[in-house]
């Protein structure tokens, strides 16, 4: 009975649109006016203490298990329960537990390669043939997701304004696309570094098969062990939310120090416009020691470190579509992906996106490009923002 009454108050508030409970006895319950627009079904209680403990962890566990099946969209679901001030997701009571992060250097690279070392394969089935795996941007909104893709690669690399034959150090530098436009398109020279062993494989041969072993070279190595090298312009895409808050601080002066004087570099990544916040089930499921840093406090380790601003862009909404379409795509998959990865794994993956979608949808999380200078803020950069919209490739 105490079980019941727990579950009877936790979920009564914790959205804001009409949801249907199926409980584990045979009873149901609705919760909000109105025709329910999702039904969850309990087929056993879960332990009130786990709930209590931590609760994303607690019913993101139940739902990969099957413990919780849901009818309706759980991004609509998730979307509700961030917007729901009385939620689970905003009740520090319910998160009690956080796992514990470390970032040495040998840490970064275990939480990146459980990651991103999950297979190429895997991340073929259902990314769009760019491998790009950060936030598209959609310039028009019919935009498929590969043109999104290379929309946003373009966008990134104009912001700096680049001059042909110059350097770029790529942070993070993913499947390689980026870089490998900069060096192709741009008339760069290019280094990328990785942690992922699958990312740089790709990319070594990536060089290799497109003949650009004189202009690009990518790196297994961390971001801290750069040494001395310097670069005209940096690109870190999707890279600050890996570091940690503790980390912060040195990324951004690692980020100064591989710039040269009056360098450029843009740095993009989801931010909070609240303050920077952590998610017990996605710390241990998805992206172990990840922190999504507040924009504030981007900005105030920015300045801390003797950067410059340049120009700050918010691209939450081309998110949010961003995570929907690959969504799109891995249900497209869903059966190939869980002969492959197991029922388990694939329910957690499919959660993980509507999740990051409903989270970008409701503004719990945004992304962010912070274009910064190593010296006076713009010394290199056109008077106004319309040269970031131009054709800025090297014509053959």
């Amino acid at each position: 009975m105490l079980e019941k009454t727990f579950y009877h108050t936790f979920l009564s508030r914790s959205f804001n649109i009409p949801v249907k409970v199926n409980y584990w006895d045979g009873s149901s319950e609705t919760y909000g006016e109105g025709t329910p627009e999702v039904t969850v079904t309990f087929k056993k209680a879960i332990p009130v203490r786990e709930i209590t403990k931590n609760a994303s962890i607690a019913l993101g566990e139940a739902y990969m298990d099957g413990i919780i099946e849901i009818d309706g969209s759980i991004q609509k679901l998730i979307e509700s329960a961030y917007e729901s001030a009385e939620s689970f997701f905003n009740d520090s009571k319910l998160k009690k537990f956080m796992p514990k992060q470390s970032h040495s250097e040998k840490k970064s690279q275990e939480d990146i390669q459980s990651h991103y070392d999950v297979g190429n394969d895997f991340y073929q089935m259902w990314l769009d043939p760019t491998l790009t795996y950060s936030c598209a941007y959609f310039q028009n909104e019919d935009d498929s997701l590969e043109t999104a893709q290379v929309n946003k690669v373009h966008h990134i690399i104009q912001k700096l304004n680049p001059q042909p034959g110059k350097t770029l150090l790529d942070i993070g530098c993913g499947w390689g696309t980026l870089m490998l436009t900069a060096a192709k398109e741009y008339d760069l020279k290019v280094v990328g570094i990785t942690l992922s062993q699958e990312q740089y494989n790709l990319v070594a041969k990536r060089i290799q098969d497109e003949g650009l072993s004189d202009v690009a070279e990518v790196r297994l190595e961390d971001y801290r062990e750069l040494g001395d090298e310097q670069y005209d312009y940096i690109t870190s895409v999707g890279m600050f939310e890996h570091v940690g808050k503790d980390n912060l601080a040195m990324y951004f002066q690692d980020v100064k120090k591989y710039l040269k004087d009056d360098g450029v570099a843009l740095l993009h990544g989801i931010t909070r416009q609240q303050g920077g916040a952590t998610n017990g089930w996605l710390d241990k499921y998805i992206f172990p020691g990840g922190y999504v840093p507040g924009m504030t406090e981007n900005l105030q380790h920015i300045v801390d470190c003797g950067l410059q601003v340049d120009d700050v862009e918010t691209l939450r909404r081309h998110y949010q579509r961003t995570t929907e379409l690959w969504d799109e795509n891995f249900n497209a998959k869903r059966t190939e992906i869980e002969a492959k990865m197991g029922t388990r794994f694939t329910r957690m993956w499919d959660l993980y996106l509507q999740a990051c979608a409903a989270s970008f949808q409701s503004g719990n999380i945004d992304v962010m490009q912070y274009l910064v200078s190593k010296g006076a803020s713009s010394r290199n950069l056109p008077m106004t923002r319309e040269y970031m919209y131009e054709d800025n490739t090297v014509k053959a």
